[in-house]
């Protein structure tokens, strides 16, 4: 069986959570299927792997603009599969497109819903229009339609009614568990201002205002006296957010907050290395389908202090592996309110390794990416 998979990201661009569940998809779905990956960007060198740019009349084109322009390219490149698999609106519209043009099945994995996502429009203006439209046909249209949690699935049914409930399977994300695995070494720390004498509470986002970073940088002055905040951000969605997310650091740091900001994507060690050093990991998001980086915190043995919306209690089993935080508009009462948590387990150290072992148990034990792939290989199975 041959299947095309169809993605924005694609290593070595990887820069959300989508990337990551298709890097480590493709891994294990080329020891079932006859697999070959179209993505955005220069052309790679990894074998039935293709990069596609973007048209050269669109190169100062609006985002969304520029993704329909490779859409045609991507479909066509995919003559001869006998499934489709595309991940994320940006690759959605080109596994329609081939869906219609080779009449080959389409299975589309819904990673975050842009219904939900109202301030993308702030980051791609008139292009928000246009995402939402290629979703919504190609998901609407889909043969089979992968949600990475419950959540999501209920998202999809309540977005778009008319949608057929036996299309939409929940498959949840994976964690390697060999490759996230507690780290004692913590060299990679120091160059990056992490100082391992005091509590440090971690996180790790893209700079959208899904994650909820703002209000997590609000929180920073009422955690524990002496307690680091590590905050590596990177892939501001907009300079103006950028501008706002750095101003507002400076604020409570001038207020005594001891913030280190990172800017750029930390290397796989260095990642490792802060997460298993962490007292807890903060995952502060206004929307999140899943969350794969909280699983990569279970899998290094941390407790993870989390929203509960969207997958994330799906992944994070309340008082066991962690603590949900109950979302509330008040922006300033949810800071004090995610602080509270998170001193918490500050103050009982106990406490929060008891959590990190259960964390990583229910790491190795419920997210398996050998599990997932084989799954979404039973879908493919169904379609041909």
């Amino acid at each position: 069986m041959r299947v095309d998979l169809l993605s924005r990201e694609y290593p070595p661009h990887v820069y959300g959570g989508a990337g990551v569940h298709v890097d480590h998809l493709t891994r294990q779905l080329r020891r079932l299927v006859d697999l070959r990956v179209h993505c955005f960007g220069e052309p790679r060198q990894e074998a039935n792997v293709t990069g596609l740019r973007t048209p050269a009349e669109l190169a100062d084109a609006n985002a969304a603009l520029q993704t329909m322009g490779i859409a045609p390219a991507m479909a066509a490149a995919t003559a001869g599969a006998d499934v489709v698999h595309s991940h994320t609106w940006y690759a959605n519209i080109a596994g329609h497109l081939a869906k219609l043009y080779h009449g080959i099945p389409h299975v589309v994995t819904a990673h975050s819903l842009e219904p939900l996502r109202p301030w993308k429009a702030e980051q791609l203006g008139g292009g928000y229009a246009l995402s939402s439209w290629a979703e919504r046909t190609a998901i609407e249209a889909a043969d089979v339609v992968i949600a990475v949690s419950g959540a999501m699935r209920q998202d999809l049914l309540r977005c778009w009614p008319g949608l057929d409930p036996h299309r939409v399977v929940v498959i949840h994300n994976g964690i390697d568990t060999d490759e996230f695995t507690p780290a004692t070494d913590t060299s990679r720390l120091a160059p990056l201002g992490v100082r391992t004498d005091r509590p440090v509470v971690a996180c790790v986002a893209r700079l959208t205002r899904q994650k909820g970073l703002l209000r997590l940088l609000r929180a920073a002055p009422h955690l524990t006296p002496g307690t680091q905040l590590v905050m590596c951000v990177s892939a501001p969605d907009t300079p103006e957010l950028a501008e706002e997310f750095t101003a507002l650091a400076r604020e409570v740091t001038g207020r005594g907050a001891d913030v280190v900001l990172v800017r750029e994507p930390l290397s796989h060690d260095a990642l490792r290395q802060l997460l298993s050093r962490a007292d807890a990991f903060v995952c502060p998001s206004v929307y999140e389908p899943m969350g794969i980086v909280n699983l990569e915190a279970m899998a290094c043995g941390t407790p993870v202090v989390a929203t509960a919306v969207g997958g994330i209690p799906e992944v994070v089993a309340d008082g066991e592996t962690g603590l949900l935080v109950p979302p509330v508009t008040d922006e300033e009462a949810f800071a004090k309110g995610l602080a509270v948590h998170v001193n918490g387990l500050l103050a009982d150290p106990e406490r929060a390794h008891r959590m990190g072992r259960a964390g990583r148990r229910r790491a190795e034990d419920r997210f398996s990416w050998t599990t997932v792939a084989q799954r979404v290989h039973a879908v493919y199975q169904s379609l041909i």
